[in-house]
């Protein structure tokens, strides 16, 4: 039993470290990380699986050389029965989220530095583990949830196909706006920092109701935080460019007053003035 339990400990380390080797041997800091970051989910959800898979087969294969606990094994699985189907319900959650795991490692829903929108919280993926998935929210609070939620449920993966993401910036201005001329600021803007990628910027009129139209611009980056820095460099040079050069673009309450003056007020009519 022990010579089993020897061989499976030293097979169950050899992969684990010839697994981590391979990990620690990607470039998961690079400007474009999209393969490494491919195969370091792989390889991290197969090294889980490996080590819960190696223990439980070393294990079984140690227990199977004496013979009381052999007997009893095989006992217990000849009268299954009930005991059988109230242990399968009892660790379905458990499967569930092994097969999600497995799941996610090949099909790759998700994959480590993905940034994600999970239950109205945005945030990059930072650990799969073996039955959770951690979430590092943008405030550094972190975000547990089961493996099977990225396999049952609807959720937003801003970095699936490529890092590189549009941002979007909105502005509420009078109708007195220099659209035209805002269009051109926003390229200035874009083309004087290394945050943009040099692919998208574009600004449009979105909506124009009631007393002010909202002003749309685009701008695209090469990561997700890159492009949470750019839409805010935007949004504040643009203000105060409005601000310095264009003053009349601000939004302003109109709004029409009409005074009754009673027809002797100072010995003048309405109409005399």
């Amino acid at each position: 039993m022990l010579f089993i339990v020897a061989f499976g400990w030293l097979v169950g380390t050899i992969v684990d470290a010839l697994l981590k080797r391979r990990l620690a041997g990607l470039h998961l800091d690079a400007e474009d990380n999209l393969e490494a970051r491919k195969s370091a989910t792989r390889l991290d959800v197969v090294r889980r699986v490996w080590i819960v898979l190696a223990g439980i087969v070393t294990l079984a294969a140690a227990l199977t050389v004496i013979p009381g606990v052999k007997q009893i094994g095989v006992s217990l699985f000849a009268s299954a029965g009930i005991a059988g189907i109230a242990i399968g319900l009892a660790a379905r959650p458990v499967l569930s989220n092994l097969i999600a795991g497995l799941q996610i490692a090949f099909t790759q829903p998700i994959r480590l530095d993905d940034a994600v929108v999970v239950e109205g919280e945005w945030g990059w993926i930072e650990e799969i583990g073996l039955f959770y998935v951690v979430i590092k929210i943008w405030d550094w609070r972190r975000l547990v949830v089961p493996l099977s939620y990225f396999i049952e449920t609807p959720f937003q993966n801003w970095t699936r196909k490529s890092a590189s993401i549009i941002g979007s910036v909105y502005w509420t201005v009078d109708y007195h706006a220099p659209i035209a001329r805002m269009r051109e600021k926003l390229e200035e803007i874009c083309k004087s920092t290394p945050l943009w990628n040099g692919e998208v910027v574009n600004l449009q009129v979105t909506e124009a109701a009631g007393n002010s139209v909202t002003v749309r611009g685009l701008a695209s980056a090469s990561t997700s935080p890159k492009a949470w820095d750019l839409r805010c460099l935007i949004r504040e040079q643009m203000i105060e460019w409005l601000q310095a050069e264009h003053p009349e673009a601000l939004p302003r309450l109109r709004a029409d007053t009409a005074v009754n003056l009673p027809e002797d007020f100072g010995g003048f009519t309405p109409q005399q003035g």
